[in-house]
């Protein structure tokens, strides 16, 4: 695939938010889940020039997020709910990986995971991310354990 990694406009911003929905259990990733997070990702101020929406020949396909701090940029990512568990997300992992590198030079890059979601764990791992700690945090009205991880640029 192709990737383009562009800063996500207001309608890109709707679509992953209204009608973006995983099943079962990954309906935790669904942007409705939380209204906090919702109002976030909705919000153009808030998203500013971070968060960018990933397209493959012209079609919306995932979202990525680079927050800097200091010499590390935290990432967060998505992709749309019928291309997950199919094999896409090595490719698409790679491409933000490298998009990160060539754009901010990081000598790390971060992530936060939820232990539930083993599928993207090991994907991370396979591609050179290291466990540093679990946390728990409040997120769509409860709490959940998460899973912190590193990549040495």
């Amino acid at each position: 695939m192709n990737y383009e990694f562009i800063v996500m406009t207001q309608n890109q911003a709707e679509e992953i938010a209204r009608n973006w929905h995983y099943d079962g259990q990954y309906a935790f990733y669904d942007m409705e889940a939380d209204e906090e997070d919702l109002a976030e990702f909705l919000d153009p101020n808030a998203r500013g020039e971070s968060m960018y929406a990933v397209t493959n020949n012209d079609e919306l396909i995932g979202f990525f997020s680079a927050n800097e701090i200091a010499d590390t940029i935290d990432i967060g990512l998505g992709m749309r709910p019928d291309l997950t568990g199919r094999g896409h997300g090595k490719a698409f992992l790679e491409a933000g990986i490298s998009y990160v590198k060539s754009t901010y030079e990081p000598k790390y890059i971060t992530l936060a995971v939820a232990t539930f979601n083993q599928r993207a764990i090991s994907l991370y791992r396979k591609l050179g991310f290291q466990d540093v700690e679990t946390y728990m945090q409040d997120t769509n009205g409860s709490t959940y354990e998460f899973l912190k991880m590193r990549y040495e640029c």
